[in-house]
């Protein structure tokens, strides 16, 4: 397959290590999630997995603008480049799904990403340019960060026309779930699942430990979308949820979200759900799998290990995704 190979990484104490063997079996990159409420933060952990590499793309997957003024992301981003070196760099940047449910808001305005991505890439290129009625300039001196200009790819995390349309404008690929967005040279799939072992059941402990975050999400997009009556026992799971007191129930739904299966999920979450969701497949199937999304215009499969063999995911995929 011509398909390149990379890892998101639910980001871990971990992930720089992970990162480390994801580089010794060929990954071509590892993103690292931007969600504060559940994970270390990322810029410092993609920092310590540069120290820890020599030739694994990095790069935040993907960033949320509101979580950070854009000085704050440039000096990172200078930062990152000035430990690996620009050709290993590359910035996701969204609208802010997790890394703004998990704070009880709504994704941003398309709009508001779109402006803070101009702004961001003219702090990098060395200019100035008003941000909150202020005028910005990175004025880091020679030892304090990459030097200007700083180039590095741009990929912007579409959801629906609005977000299409900033990654058509702004952004030298397109970060998407699940299947490729059409039209786009570069185009990053995230992909959730593990491998299963010869004769294993898809319900064992160890892949429901391993995907069973996978169908999770599977249950909390649908109940974004109003749709939790077309997930098996979707509406019994939309209803454990429902006893939760509103104030709080984000903070409820995101337990462990991309990490593991939380206890209020546990009962939903079945071999018989990861086999229907596509999330534990032997290796042909598997192939199979990502053939298919090649075929519909994936250049990269973004997957993500998770439970407590991360190492063993990542060797496992590979080889079946390499055949």
């Amino acid at each position: 397959m011509a398909i390149k190979l990379s890892c998101a990484f639910a980001t871990s104490n971990l992930s720089h290590e992970h990162a480390r063997v994801a580089e010794n079996l060929g990954y071509a990159r590892a993103w690292f999630y931007d969600s504060p409420a559940l994970y270390p933060d990322v810029w410092v952990q993609l920092c310590r997995a540069a120290e820890r590499t020599t030739r694994i793309g990095l790069g935040p997957g993907v960033l949320v603008p509101s979580l950070r003024h854009p000085m704050a992301n440039a000096a990172a981003i200078a930062t990152l480049v000035s430990i690996a070196g620009a050709d290993r760099v590359a910035v996701a940047v969204g609208s802010g799904f997790t890394g703004r449910l998990t704070l009880g808001q709504r994704p941003m305005k398309w709009s508001a990403v779109r402006y803070y991505v101009k702004v961001l890439k003219a702090l990098l290129r060395g200019e100035q340019v008003e941000w909150e009625g202020s005028v910005l300039e990175m004025l880091h001196p020679a030892g304090y960060g990459a030097p200007r200009p700083i180039e590095v790819p741009f990929i912007i995390a579409a959801a629906g026309p609005k977000g299409i349309a900033a990654a058509r404008e702004l952004g030298d690929g397109v970060f998407s779930a699940g299947s490729p967005i059409p039209g786009f040279q570069w185009n990053v799939v995230l992909t959730f699942g593990t491998v299963l072992d010869d004769g294993e059941d898809p319900g064992s402990a160890r892949a429901l430990a391993a995907a069973g975050h996978g169908a999770a999400v599977a249950f909390h997009a649908a109940l974004e979308r109003g749709a939790a009556n077309r997930i098996a026992e979707g509406d019994a799971w939309a209803a454990v949820y429902a006893g939760v007191p509103e104030r709080v129930r984000h903070l409820a739904l995101h337990d462990q979200h991309l990490i593991a299966i939380n206890e209020r999920d546990r009962r939903f979450v079945t071999g018989a759900l990861l086999a229907k969701e596509g999330l534990a497949l032997s290796r042909a199937s598997w192939r199979e799998r990502i053939a298919r999304l090649e075929s519909l215009g994936a250049t990269e499969i973004a997957y993500q290990p998770a439970g407590p063999g991360i190492e063993r995911e990542l060797e496992q995929f590979a080889a079946a995704v390499r055949g």
